[in-house]
């Protein structure tokens, strides 16, 4: 044992993420196959555990049997507790077991941290993991009593009481995890304003720096280059994201901002999606594909990576330098955006096509849908998701650690630079 931790200690921060996470994933697989975690009567195959405990740790939400019809009351326990593991995080949970024990956190956590939460710096990080835990554990709260007078009005008053820390905790980390029953999602509070005004994923999806600098500098004009544009984003894509669902559907005004909402990475629906038109299931494609903001819950390129990549093709066009509001955008900052891009782009391209052989009886729509859905964790599914087979079943799982983890922090995990740090003679190529 001494031998396996002192490897790991000699591992990159971003390695070790990657094996936390997937070290949690197997443990919470094997707990809820155990019989005090499933109903009578059901059987669970490790697949399926797996895919489960996949996508509760990756808060996506995506699930190949019901929450509520499957699991106890201890294992819709455990679905939730590997929800907040991964939400928040496994360095933050981890450095904040330290903080707990009154231990001295040592400068390999803070790197962790620093890399799980994507800040610039590893200084003030034991600060900084305190107020992310606080804020989870306030939002979660306040949104968990907000929704007990929800629910009350349907289930008895304990019954309510699990239901709501359940939708709470799955609100505020972005994943799409219901315990209703019978596959519901919130369909049957479509109408209820309280539900479908759910500030806790607009709270969870932007982003623990972005609230952190808003709580500091309580001004929009004083914030960060950063948090202004997750929150300029934010706001264009959900009002962008209503308007099109509602032209698009036959849906409400409050359902398009819900769906709207809800799309770009936290998985809830009051609608069936597999009844949406292909438009609205190619807008909302795009919607998962950019998701939420860095350092948040939710998953996507992230909405910062698409707003660097923009100014920066449009001041190419221009052929100025890349900025926004007053600050100039460093090369830096570019050149990932792109790579982000492209890697995801691609990752989405090669898992579309592998699907399409698993699966060839379903719409192309319904496929691009499914694995744009993992891949963002984002948790949304025209409702083939319990009926994929098992390599498909396994496609979306790589998908969803894949977006959890990052593709970028997978790429730099796996990827050894061997060649020695030289310049070469550089040479024009002909472009377009």
């Amino acid at each position: 044992m001494k031998q396996i931790f002192d490897s790991l200690k000699k591992q990159s921060p971003s390695r070790i993420i990657a094996l936390g996470f997937s070290a949690v994933i197997l443990v919470g697989a094997v707990l809820l196959m155990m019989p005090f975690s499933l109903k009578k009567g059901v059987h669970l195959s490790f697949l399926n555990a797996l895919f489960t405990s996949t996508s509760a740790v990756c808060v996506t939400g995506l699930v190949v049997v019901d929450t509520a019809d499957s699991f106890t009351a201890i294992g819709q326990a455990i679905v939730s507790a590997l929800i907040q593991i991964g939400g928040l995080g496994i360095a933050s949970v981890g450095v904040g077991f330290i903080i707990a024990a009154g231990k001295r956190v040592s400068i390999k956590s803070r790197l962790m941290v620093k890399e799980a939460l994507n800040v610039d710096t590893y200084h003030g990080m034991v600060r900084l993991v305190r107020i992310v835990l606080a804020i989870t554990l306030g939002f979660e709260a306040a949104g968990a009593i907000i929704s007990f007078f929800v629910f009350r009005k349907d289930y008895s008053p304990l019954h309510a009481v699990g239901i709501s820390i359940f939708h709470s905790i799955a609100a505020f980390n972005n994943a799409g995890f219901d315990n209703l029953g019978g596959m519901h999602n919130l369909i049957p509070y479509k109408d209820n304003i309280l539900l479908n005004m759910d500030v806790l994923v607009i709270v969870g999806g932007i982003g623990f720096l972005v609230l952190v600098d808003i709580v500091k500098q309580k001004s929009f004009k004083k914030l960060c280059l950063h948090s202004k544009v997750a929150i300029s984003m934010t706001a264009v894509l959900l009002i962008g994201g209503t308007l099109i669902l509602k032209a698009t559907e036959n849906i409400t005004w409050m359902g398009a901002f819900f769906q709207s909402m809800t799309t770009r990475t936290a998985g809830f629906s009051t609608y069936n999606i597999g009844n949406f038109s292909k438009a609205g299931l190619f807008a909302m494609c795009i919607l998962m594909f950019i998701g939420a903001s860095p350092g948040s819950t939710g998953g996507g390129v992230k909405t910062t990576t698409i707003f660097v990549m923009i100014q920066a093709l449009k001041c190419m066009g221009r052929k100025k330098s890349a900025h926004a509001f007053k600050r100039s955008i460093s090369e830096e900052n570019i050149s990932k955006a792109f790579m982000i891009i492209v890697l995801s782009a691609g990752i989405l391209c090669v898992a579309t096509f592998l699907m399409c052989v698993f699966e060839p009886e379903y719409d192309f729509i319904q496929i691009i849908f499914e694995v744009a859905s993992a891949l963002s964790t984002a948790g949304l599914s025209t409702g083939i998701t319990p009926e994929l087979g098992v390599a498909a079943r396994i496609l979306i799982i790589l998908l969803m650690f894949t977006g959890r983890v990052g593709a970028f922090t997978l790429l730099s995990v796996w990827g050894k630079d061997s060649t020695p740090n030289a310049r070469y003679s550089e040479e024009m190529i002909s472009i377009g």
